[in-house]
């Protein structure tokens, strides 16, 4: 039970960030799967029903606040959905340190292809169709990426990382 904690949530951020980069698009089944994963999982970490209760409600705060994002065109749909998955596994007491790595991750991603737009693409990557997707100054910014690396980064703090050490 242990490796399931320490992997799930790790590689549904690897997962999400890459399809995202490659794709421009976090798929329905990853947040699905996310969210399902953290109810499966969610009796072997020992929280209290409060504590649960505080995950949910990390998870539906983001979600509306995505969901508010993606109306004014700020974010994707996908983005809105992925930061509530990972809102539901990090909870309340992570949330803000989450969201901020999240936001520096975002800043610096976004001008990296800012910069990287400005180079003259190479031939050899104008037929990788997602590297031209990224090149494209029309096109948006794969803030999965960034929303996958602020959930990397404080797994090693949240109850899930602390439950499977201590199963060990």
């Amino acid at each position: 039970m242990s490796m399931l904690l320490l992997a799930v949530f790790p590689l549904a951020m690897i997962f999400g960030a890459l399809w995202d980069l490659t794709t421009m698009t976090i798929p329905n089944v990853l947040t699905v799967a996310l969210a399902a994963m953290f109810a499966v999982l969610v009796p072997f970490v020992g929280m209290s029903l409060q504590e649960i209760g505080l995950h949910v409600a990390a998870g539906v705060l983001m979600l509306i606040a995505g969901m508010v994002f993606f109306a004014f065109g700020w974010i994707g749909g996908g983005d809105a959905k992925f930061v509530a998955a990972t809102a539901l596994w990090a909870g309340m007491s992570d949330l803000l340190v989450y969201l901020v790595w999240a936001s520096i991750f975002g800043g610096a991603l976004t001008l990296l292809i800012l910069f990287f737009r400005t180079v003259p693409l190479p031939l050899f990557m104008q037929r990788r169709e997602w590297i031209a997707r990224l090149h494209d100054r029309k096109a948006g910014i794969p803030y999965g990426v960034a929303l996958a690396l602020g959930g990397l980064m404080i797994f090693p703090q949240t109850v899930w990382f602390a439950a499977a050490a201590h199963a060990v």
